[in-house]
């Protein structure tokens, strides 16, 4: 799982360990297990919010695992042409490759480690692909996309578009080096990612190394989520069991922690966890395939603007990829 990693962990700065005697361990409210699926073209994802209740999630509404896969060749995919409305889609790649374009101008590829960060806002249409010579060739592909609400006063904005470089995540680690810990966004002991959000959240990417420990300082007015990419340990106060393919939802605290297995699989030898929260909007959600909004007038709006061609259009060059788009249906996502 090549993401972005270092060397020597304990040249990196090192989040202190949080004052057990101050700060209360969140406990684990719910572990659920992300049931598989298809997605876009025909590539397969674990649903890792699948039967969450969505006030444990807000602010974030939806949760792809994307992968693990090792495709023959000719076997890549990716999806069509498809609109958005109201919130942000983060791309994180883990391994492999994948190209993104949409009709605001943004886009770009991203590799291992690269995020790449769309803020829908008012809408725009938008396409996601391996390049044709990774599907030429085939190989691995890993990856997660989250889709973060926007609050009403923000769902109108201009779309944007955040290229992250792997190699601008903040780098960190724990006091005894157990752990590796990706910043993509929000802040972790005073160190800040460079991802930058309309709602407030966290989003870090962990290894955490067979029998290592990590307890992270979390602001009380976050929720907190783990999300197990690979690999086996525990969660919370109470040593929860998670595996593979498995969310934990904490309740509240001053502190999350995640420890490592001291026995993994052969192919796993850390626990890969994504660490992810936020301050909930508690705003009335309205969520239709890809509009996120408040209030189903505005879903009728969001389909009635794309219908009319009012979220873009296609760059020149860039054809339909399905016979569903040139009839003006977006992808039910």
């Amino acid at each position: 799982m090549p993401a972005v990693t270092v060397d020597d962990r304990l040249a990196l700065p090192r989040v202190p360990r949080p004052d057990a005697a101050v700060l209360a361990e969140r406990p684990v409210r719910s572990v659920t297990t992300a049931p598989s699926g298809f997605e876009g073209e025909g590539f397969p994802v674990r649903r890792a919010f699948a039967g969450v209740d969505m006030r444990d999630l807000d602010p974030f509404i939806h949760m792809d695992q994307m992968g693990e896969v090792d495709y023959a060749p000719g076997e890549p995919k990716g999806t069509p042409w498809h609109p958005h409305r109201g919130f942000e889609t983060v791309t994180y790649i883990i391994d492999g490759i994948f190209e993104h374009s949409d009709s605001n101008g943004g886009g770009g590829v991203i590799t291992d480690g690269d995020t790449q960060w769309m803020t829908a806002g008012s809408g725009l249409l938008h396409i996601e692909a391996p390049p044709e010579h990774l599907v030429v060739s085939g190989g691995l592909f890993h990856g997660i996309q989250l889709w973060v609400n926007l609050p009403a006063s923000n769902k109108w904005n201009p779309p944007r578009y955040q290229d992250i470089r792997g190699r601008e995540a903040v780098l960190l680690t724990t006091d005894d080096g157990g752990a590796l810990l990706r910043v993509i966004a929000g802040d972790v002991a005073g160190h800040a990612g460079p991802g930058s959000t309309f709602t407030p959240i966290s989003l870090i990417h962990a290894t955490v190394s067979a029998g290592a420990r990590l307890s992270l300082p979390w602001r009380p007015d976050f929720n907190a989520l783990a999300y197990v990419l690979a690999g086996q340990g525990t969660v919370g106060a109470e040593g929860r069991p998670v595996r593979t393919g498995q969310l934990a939802v904490y309740g509240p605290g001053d502190v999350l922690t995640v420890a490592a297995a001291q026995q993994q699989e052969s192919r796993t030898p850390d626990l890969e966890v994504l660490i992810l929260g936020g301050r909930p909007i508690r705003e009335p959600v309205a969520h239709y395939g890809p509009f996120v909004m408040n209030t189903r007038a505005e879903l009728v709006q969001a389909m009635e603007d794309f219908q009319a061609g009012r979220l873009g259009v296609i760059p020149a060059g860039k054809m339909p990829h399905t016979s569903e788009e040139q009839a003006g249906r977006p992808d039910p996502r």
